[in-house]
């Protein structure tokens, strides 16, 4: 933690305090053109001014503090990692801007991180946190949030981990090609062509994650084996990290199968969201039903993300809130159109 000392009162209403930095730090902590810099200007209510040895805050007693508590936790990040981006300043001022209280477990520094050979991939809040500890302990996990809440990447990354510690010797990544009905022999090209625009999501990911030559290397041998999820049907799968993505257009019947095609030392992910669901029956989905089934057995785990989790641009955020509030009062809305008069 840094040393702070108040500098001195300088009125009623204002106060200053300066924290104290490292050599190095203040260039870190600005970021690139001082971008972060920018960013807590422009959400901090105190007033921040730099020099190479310290920052001063300046404004209301409860400004300063909320500014302090924000600035000694990216100062952490600093000293924990050597490094500082504009979505680290971010996420530490979505979880502690106005926060009366935060637990110690859902401070930023303290949150984990995925290795993979081209990145390190940092969790960006409490329920990223838990989804990662549910996959270290369990061998089942659903993880069902909106979009933006790091569902489907976050499982890539800890697949791509898993593989590259040799904790499984393949990755299995399946879908339910919904949209091509799963008739894909009426669709034009071999298997990885039929497949392929349905799969981009997690091409990307994995392209983040490991060295082009290497993932191709990977795919050709069919350590990342990469198909739809009807194609799953019969199988056994031994040593390997499976993810079922998309799962709310699995039909309870092709969850049951996936489910079932779990073999010796391996683990699942399912991920999926409950409010985008393409089946034309949107009750027939394998993942509304799961929770139902499945949540009193152990070794398997629920985790559910929302909107405070989405890390895409702040707007999807904001997106995500406007699309619950106007299901919500269409939802109070037909309610009161079907309730009984009383006559």
């Amino acid at each position: 933690m840094t040393k702070n000392t108040v500098d001195h009162t300088i009125s009623d209403a204002e106060e200053r305090v300066e924290v104290s930095l490292n050599e190095g730090e203040l260039f870190t902590l600005a970021g690139v053109h001082d971008r972060n810099l920018r960013l807590l200007r422009a959400f901090l209510s105190a007033k921040i001014s730099t020099s190479s040895e310290a920052i001063t805050l300046s404004g209301s007693r409860q400004a300063i503090l909320e500014a302090r508590s924000i600035l000694e936790e990216l100062i952490n990040i600093i000293r924990q990692r050597g490094s500082l981006d504009s979505d680290d300043v971010e996420t530490v001022l979505r979880l502690l801007s106005n926060a009366e209280q935060i637990d110690e477990r859902d401070i930023p520094s303290g949150f984990s991180k995925i290795d993979t050979p081209q990145k390190q991939i940092y969790l960006r809040s409490p329920n990223q946190e838990k989804y990662y500890q549910a996959t270290r302990s369990n061998d089942l996990v659903f993880a069902i949030g909106p979009a933006g809440t790091g569902k489907t990447y976050l499982a890539v990354a800890m697949a791509v981990q898993a593989l590259t510690t040799r904790e499984v010797k393949r990755i299995v990544l399946c879908r339910p090609a919904v949209e091509a009905g799963e008739n894909l022999g009426f669709l034009p090209g071999d298997l990885k062509e039929k497949v392929d625009p349905y799969f981009r999501p997690l091409y990307d990911a994995l392209l983040e994650m490991l060295p082009a030559e290497r993932l191709k290397r990977l795919i050709d041998r069919n350590t990342i084996e990469i198909a739809p999820l009807a194609y799953l049907r019969g199988r056994t799968l031994a040593d390997a990290f499976v993810i079922l993505d998309e799962a709310q257009n699995s039909k309870a019947e092709q969850m049951m199968m996936f489910l079932t095609r779990l073999g010796a030392r391996s683990k699942a992910l399912i991920t999926g969201d409950e409010t985008q669901i393409d089946l034309p029956n949107k009750e027939e989905s394998g993942l509304l039903q799961a929770p139902q089934v499945l949540s009193n057995i152990p070794g398997i785990e629920f985790v559910r993300l929302d909107e405070t989790d989405a890390v895409r641009h702040e707007l999807v955020r904001r997106i995500i809130l406007a699309y619950q509030d106007f299901r919500n009062h269409k939802n109070r809305d037909a309610d009161h159109h079907h309730q009984p008069i009383n006559e």
